[in-house]
């Protein structure tokens, strides 16, 4: 009797064992699972409460970049009103000054147009004297061996040739335009010609193109022969 009241003891201790470590091992299980979903949510916590800080942060530098903004459009727009106060002052103080400038101004606007109309006839005076130059010049196109060509600028350009025995086709040319007051201007010779610009002046003087060509052509046979 005392035998099967110990087994029956015994047995009720194992299964009160067995059930307790049951329970203890899910509770722990829960803890973990409870640790682990907490760890999740707290760092979910911490990433959006990173992302809400930088967007406020963002929004406090924005806020503080259209509120400087705002203090330098109002500090230009009270120096504008400043400005203009002090002329509207002005304007009003100096109405006899304003019939004065008036006056000035149309002044200038007539001598704009005398000139303008200067500027016109001088252009077409230039035209014609262009005309006249190149119906000179091609008097002595087939005597010289030159070209004429017109390029940018108005300017022409005067092209040798038949000037090197050896190579009868080599270019030699100059440049030539009016100038703002209406005189020769020569320039970017090929070959360079020291003697250019005492040829320029000359021709300046004495109007004579013609002699003016011939010593050019003149001048780029002595370099083929030295």
């Amino acid at each position: 009797m005392v035998e099967d009241e110990l087994a029956l003891l015994d047995k009720s201790i194992n299964e009160f064992w067995n059930k307790f470590k049951s329970n203890v091992s899910d509770a722990s299980c829960q803890m973990v699972g409870l640790r682990d979903t907490y760890k999740e949510i707290n760092k979910a916590f911490a990433e959006k409460l990173s992302v809400k800080l930088k967007e406020e942060e963002r929004m406090v530098q924005m806020f503080l970049e259209y509120q400087n903004q705002i203090c330098r459009q109002n500090k230009l727009i009270q120096e504008k009103k400043d400005n203009l106060l002090k002329l509207i002052v002005e304007v009003k103080g100096k109405k006899q000054e304003m019939e004065v400038l008036t006056a000035k101004v149309q002044d200038l606007k007539e001598e704009y147009a005398r000139k303008k109309e200067t500027i016109s006839t001088a252009k077409k005076a230039s035209e014609e004297r262009l005309k006249r130059l190149q119906k000179s010049v091609d008097l002595y196109k087939d005597r010289l061996g030159l070209e004429i060509r017109k390029i940018y600028g108005d300017k022409l350009q005067f092209i040798f040739t038949d000037i090197d025995p050896k190579h009868p086709d080599s270019p030699y040319m100059f440049c030539l335009y009016l100038n703002e007051a209406r005189e020769y201007e020569v320039s970017d010779s090929a070959p360079h010609l020291e003697c250019l610009a005492e040829f320029q002046e000359k021709v300046r003087k004495t109007k004579n193109f013609s002699a003016f060509l011939a010593n050019v052509r003149k001048a780029f046979s002595t370099v083929v022969y030295n």
